[in-house]
């Protein structure tokens, strides 16, 4: 289910807060990992965001959100997070495998080939 609220109180240091709307009576725990489709790392008291939240037991409040964005704007799917620019480090490794004659005569390493 999708709604409407404010948060009430972040916790930034723990990375969880209450989000307050009509729809989710006492509050609606929020952790830091559903601000993850919208690129945001915290939120504010007094902030007006839209949430997915399900029904569930967490930390003495009846809705969990699994999903936060600033309201007004639209919420990004998964999949929208390959194509975003992103300013973490990020690496590669390519693993290649000699063909099958040249294994029983030697071995390539990283740093050159080693006969047997």
């Amino acid at each position: 289910m999708t709604a409407n609220g404010v948060v009430r109180e972040w916790a930034a240091d723990e990375g969880w807060g209450v989000i307050d709307s009509p729809e989710t009576p006492g509050g609606c725990w929020a952790h830091f990992g559903a601000l993850h489709d919208a690129g945001l790392v915290a939120l504010t008291t007094g902030q007006h965001v839209t949430f997915d939240f399900v029904r569930v037991e967490q930390d003495g409040f009846h809705y969990r959100a699994s999903r936060v964005w600033p309201e007004g704007q639209a919420a990004r799917r998964p999949s929208d997070e390959a194509s975003l620019p992103s300013s973490a480090y990020s690496s590669r490794l390519t693993i290649t495998h000699d063909d099958a004659t040249e294994r029983s005569t030697s071995r390539s390493g990283p740093r050159g080939t080693l006969e047997n």
